[in-house]
């Protein structure tokens, strides 16, 4: 009985959690730092984006993000690329994707800026990380103006160990992001 009661009640808060709007992978933009032993700064995207943004029955959101590690890059440099997608960085062939998975927010957050909290997934490893999020310059952020964010991880913290001698511990992720709302718009 117990078990039908968790799962009656799980259906119950995935019914109340409507879809207010889907991520536009094609106008948002995930972007990441990393920097080489020798100062280089490596420019790394994530060129496929999915997620959607829900609306919560007390008005607050939450975003779940969604990036393929099968086609991370390295701007313009293809050996690089090779290593982020493999074993020693995010191992896109076992782990095809990172996942992020914000608190629930008031809609506020977007238009004054400030923390979003949430649940990172990279290689099957779950940690909370921060991401800041920067006041709008728009009244509809979103959809008349992108939502700006950035957020620094350690990858460490993430099994993505190996090439220490050669890259930096810190990645500096940077998003630019927009959604496609319901009615098409």
């Amino acid at each position: 009985m117990k078990g039908a009661w968790c799962l009656g009640a799980a259906m119950l808060a995935a019914t109340t959690l409507a879809l207010a709007a889907e991520i536009d992978g094609v106008a948002s933009r995930v972007g990441f730092q990393l920097q080489t032993r020798w100062g280089q700064v490596l420019e790394g995207r994530f060129p496929t984006v999915h997620g959607e943004v829900g609306e919560l029955p007390d008005g607050r959101r939450q975003v779940r993000l969604l990036l393929s590690t099968r086609d991370v890059e390295i701007v313009g440099h293809p050996g690089y690329t090779r290593f982020t997608r493999g074993g020693g960085f995010f191992e896109a062939d076992h782990w095809p994707q990172v996942e992020f998975l914000s608190d629930a927010y008031a809609p506020a957050l977007l238009q004054h800026g400030g923390a979003l909290t949430g649940t990172l997934r990279i290689r099957g490893v779950r940690r909370r990380e921060v991401f800041l999020i920067q006041p709008s310059g728009c009244d509809q952020p979103g959809i008349g103006c992108d939502v700006v964010a950035t957020g620094s991880i350690r990858r460490s913290n993430y099994g993505m160990d190996r090439w220490k001698f050669a890259v930096s511990e810190d990645v500096r992720f940077s998003l630019r992001m927009r959604v496609r709302r319901d009615d098409g718009a």
